[in-house]
């Protein structure tokens, strides 16, 4: 069992910065991949971005790529997802997700765990 729990979401201004964060406790944070995915009102979840066990590799979503970057910390069981220049678009809410085989996916049927997310609103 893997427990995932996400925080920093909030209200922010087109063009903005927010940091989220997902702390992970139970099994081994280190032999999971990790994913952040997204979803918006009326909207299937959808990938952000992926990070390898190591965090020697990571993807992106083409919407997010240049703007978000994902990393994790192994010693202290998080990973982060650090979001730039923020667009109205990327208005939802924000989940992290732990992959037990090492893998990274886009799909949201490989991730074994999920936190119960958090709510980033982009707007003026």
């Amino acid at each position: 069992q893997v427990q995932l729990v996400e925080s920093g979401g909030g209200l922010v201004q087109p063009g903005g910065s927010l940091r989220l964060s997902c702390a992970a406790s139970g099994r081994t944070f280190s032999s999971c991949a990790m994913g952040w995915f997204r979803q918006a009102p009326g909207k299937e979840r959808e990938f952000v971005a992926g990070i390898t066990r190591s965090g020697g590799n990571t993807y992106y979503s083409d919407s997010v790529k240049g703007r978000f970057t994902i990393s994790r910390d192994n010693a202290k069981n998080t990973v982060y997802l650090q979001m730039n220049s923020l667009k109205p678009e990327d208005t939802a809410v924000y989940y992290c997700a732990a992959q037990t085989r090492g893998l990274v996916v886009a799909s949201v049927a490989f991730y074994d765990y999920w936190g119960q997310g958090t709510q980033v609103t982009v707007s003026s």
